[in-house]
């Protein structure tokens, strides 16, 4: 479908109504950038999160997991810079008391809310989210939500190392929650003040890095094209350019998806050197040398290659590609032909997999107890409410791509109706073969 400025109204709207995604402390009027999942947004948000986990940690025997906390000691930021300098370039509008990102006006002397040229020069605003811990509510006892995952796996770099038993190369990856305070959050959850990453930080020698630095680039894209089936013309490798890379960077990408409202970054591939490490090593006092026991005993700072993907991007950038409408033909399903609002979802992330539909109240319990036997394979949904055709519309708009229909025939060939989403076909299924063949279908998808 045509995914113009309208696309995104409707594709909010069946987030919210569907409960896929809706705004944080709603009745209380909500909180900007701050978004809540409910039931099928959490079971997909789950489900592309163990895809990357699996994909990035669990098939790999050169990746170990970890698991760090929100708040670290503060001196972390310190060390990484996050405290000196890191935030957006701002103007307040002395007029109407408003501020804006610098980068995004078009003339930085003049107030894009109301017009006036009484404006602040660009200054500086850190965007790290500041708390206390303990009792006593002064600068001794401040503290930091972490604005990125990836600094704690820097200090536990030794410790992980030791625990696992790990040589160089090898990375240490994790999925958390981190926290921005975004001046101007927007575009759905695309900007968000609390959102969570996947992260893997790869450690190893200078020499090899940027073979590691190709090497997950092309991990990376195989990952969004074969997994979540993003087609190539809807992704956007974009290199950093000498002018655009960070001071301690030998090379930087970021992967950028098509999205309704333009091109926006879903991750980073970053090569950032020693920096990381030296600071760390710097700050905290320290060694966090490795000792390179195959090359002779040397003793260096690891080289670190990063992939830094956005979570909640990922589910937006999927939930765009997959919303579409069509004029099916759904007399054949007891309904008037008409637009059908679908998520083409893979099967492997869909948050409802199988769906089972008995055809009349009669046949409950026996297509209840088929429920209860595929359940523990696959996320399945048992329902029973309205006519089949309003029950199939129902799947299709949440993405399911199995609705299974149990029908009074099914007693006696003891066999069920499989009907596809995104095709609407339909093909009869032996009972006994259904879990097999759901399996097969959802690797296939």
């Amino acid at each position: 479908m045509e995914k113009g400025p309208e696309f995104m109204e409707k594709l909010v709207s069946l987030c919210k109504r569907k409960g896929f995604i809706f705004q944080s402390s709603e009745i209380y009027g909500g909180l900007n950038g701050f978004w809540d999942y409910g039931p099928y947004g959490t079971a997909l948000k789950r489900a592309v999160e163990q895809m990357w986990w699996n994909y990035m940690v669990e098939s790999r025997s050169n990746v170990e997991g970890l698991d760090s906390t929100i708040i670290c000691n503060p001196k972390i930021w310190k060390a990484s810079g996050h405290l000196d300098k890191f935030g957006d370039m701002m103007v307040d509008c002395r007029e109407c008391k408003t501020r804006h990102r610098s980068d995004q006006m078009e003339d930085v002397k003049t107030c894009p809310a109301c017009g006036s040229k009484n404006v602040t020069e660009p200054r500086e605003f850190n965007l790290m989210m500041k708390t206390f811990v303990g009792p006593v509510f002064d600068e001794d006892h401040a503290a930091y939500l972490r604005a990125e995952t990836c600094q704690p796996i820097f200090a536990d770099f030794h410790l992980v190392r030791i625990a696992a038993r790990k040589k160089l190369p090898f990375g240490i990856a994790q999925v958390g929650k981190a926290f921005r305070n975004e001046i101007n959050p927007r575009n759905f959850t695309f900007r968000s003040r609390e959102f969570s990453q996947m992260e893997m930080e790869f450690f190893c020698t200078e020499e090899e890095s940027m073979n590691w630095y190709e090497y997950w680039k092309a991990e990376r894209k195989k990952y969004y094209i074969d997994l979540l089936k993003f087609g190539e013309d809807e992704l956007k490798f974009q290199d950093h350019g000498p002018g655009e890379l960070a001071h301690y960077a030998k090379a930087a990408v970021d992967i950028e998806f098509k999205f309704p409202f333009g091109w926006g970054e879903l991750e980073g591939i970053h090569h950032r050197g020693t920096w990381d490490m030296s600071r760390h090593q710097e700050f905290s006092g320290e060694n966090l040398e490795y000792l390179d026991q195959d090359n002779g005993n040397r003793k260096l700072i690891p080289t670190v290659v990063e992939t830094s993907a956005g979570l909640d991007r990922s589910i937006l950038a999927i939930l765009c590609h997959a919303y579409d409408e069509d004029m099916a033909d759904t007399k054949k399903e007891g309904m008037e032909e008409d637009v059908r609002a679908v998520l083409r979802l893979p099967a492997r992330i869909a948050p409802v997999q199988a769906a089972i539909l008995p055809l009349a109240k009669k046949l409950m319990e026996p297509a209840e107890k088929l429920y209860k036997d595929i359940s523990p394979f696959f996320r399945s949904e048992f329902d029973v409410t309205g006519s089949i055709g309003k029950r199939y519309r129902r799947q299709d708009e949440i993405g399911t791509p199995f609705c299974v229909t149990f029908d009074f025939e099914s007693l006696n060939d003891n066999a069920v109706t499989v009907r596809h989403r995104d095709s609407m076909e339909q093909e009869r299924i032996s009972m006994t073969e259904l879990s097999h063949y759901l399996a097969k279908q959802v690797m296939a998808n």
